[in-house]
């Protein structure tokens, strides 16, 4: 690769004196956890608000969320839940860690969502939810993932870890009908280092979720009735405080990303061999929480030659998530009784896209146009030589 300056991205995380005014206020409450403080409540109100759910309940982290969402809709042993083959393997583990049994399904080679028709025919009388992942950002088909549901009486929980602020023909993700869980880890798009959220449509569901996520334990209760098995997955409150910042300005953040994903996918575009990650008009809000592409038909030592040299210049680039039954973690419970060689024929295209997939951090979609189209010759040399 001939030398070339590596453009400047902004750092993640971002943050102000917003942030800590914030946490100068969760300090000087004098209430540092969610039973005595105000930060959280406050932040699952406007948390709720902004993506028009009924309900949010602050917990710990996305895995936490994906947990207890499960639990709410009763998932855990002797059901199975249905999740994308290619996904971050919390998406699977937070079934197999209630005692649910993970199917994993395939995606569609463009967008990189659960493959509908995969995941209808996965269904069998012990399905109780299926979980769409929401990849970077791009809302996966929720008309058709509701229908499939709803024809077969399963749930769906929406992992939305990725996608702070999307939207779905117009409609926000609590809008949606659904369950739906959220990340606040460190590199999500707004973060408190860890965290997480789940947006509940009705409030039975969200009182269940509350009690499992105190211990089991009433709001009001003194004498230690603790009336259903729980953890603690409690968020404190100077987490629920920075959230409630970084929430101020996710909006913008949004809009830039997309106006910087469509001058950057189109140079990407250009580049012989590299597929951007594909889009749905119907999904018309999407914050880029990856800016992802493919290399068809590159195996996953040459994609990760690319990804080496494209860090080594200063571009933020990862190798894409292997597909999560090709990890020893995935067998270790919870896993279909079969081998893994008849999950991944079933799953063609995950096979393709963990070995041929690259995604730079949302960060770059951030930085100034000129940046980009310095990021997209960078990837066109590195693709030359890889």
């Amino acid at each position: 690769m001939s030398p070339r300056p590596a453009p400047v991205f902004p750092d993640w995380p971002q943050f102000d004196d917003t942030e800590r005014r914030a946490l100068d206020r969760a300090l000087t409450q004098g209430q540092w956890w969610r039973m005595g403080g105000k930060e959280v409540e406050t932040f699952e109100r406007e948390f709720a608000d902004h993506h028009g759910a009924r309900h949010a309940l602050a917990v710990t982290n996305g895995t936490h969320a994906l947990e207890l969402a499960l639990q709410a809709m009763g998932a855990g042993p002797g059901t199975e839940v249905i999740v994308p083959g290619f996904t971050f393997i919390s998406s699977s583990q937070a079934a197999q860690r209630i005692g649910a049994v993970a199917v994993p399904v395939d995606v569609d080679p463009d967008t990189y969502n659960i493959d509908v028709a995969a995941a209808a025919a996965a269904i069998t009388p012990r399905t109780r939810v299926i979980m769409p992942v929401h990849m970077a950002g791009l809302m996966a088909d929720m008309d058709a993932l509701d229908k499939v549901a709803a024809d077969a009486g399963v749930q769906v929980l929406q992992d939305a870890a990725h996608a702070h602020g999307a939207r779905w023909q117009g409609k926000r993700v609590g809008e949606l009908g659904s369950v739906a869980a959220f990340s606040f880890q460190n590199g999500k798009l707004m973060t408190a280092g860890e965290g997480g959220a789940v947006l509940f449509p009705d409030e039975e569901m969200y009182e269940q979720a509350f009690l499992r996520h105190s211990c089991g334990r009433p709001r009001t209760d003194r004498r230690y009735h603790h009336q259903v098995a729980g953890t603690n997955m409690r968020m404190n409150e100077f987490s629920a405080a920075v959230l409630r910042a970084q929430l101020t300005r996710l909006d913008a953040q949004i809009e830039i990303r997309e106006q910087r994903w469509r001058h950057l996918s189109g140079l990407l575009a250009r580049i012989p061999g590299v597929r951007p990650q594909g889009d749905d008009p119907r999904a018309d809000r999407n914050p880029h929480y990856m800016a992802m592409f493919r290399l068809p038909g590159w195996s996953e030592e040459r994609r990760n030659v690319l990804v080496d040299r494209l860090v080594d210049v200063g571009i933020p680039a990862f190798a894409a998530f292997r597909a999560i039954y090709r990890t020893a973690a995935f067998w270790e419970t919870g896993a279909p009784a079969e081998p893994v060689d008849a999950v991944a024929e079933r799953c063609p295209h995950v096979e393709a896209i963990s070995q041929d997939c690259v995604w730079l951090h949302h960060r770059t979609l951030l930085a100034s146009e000129q940046a980009l189209t310095d990021t997209a010759a960078i990837v066109a040399e590195a693709v030359a030589a890889a």
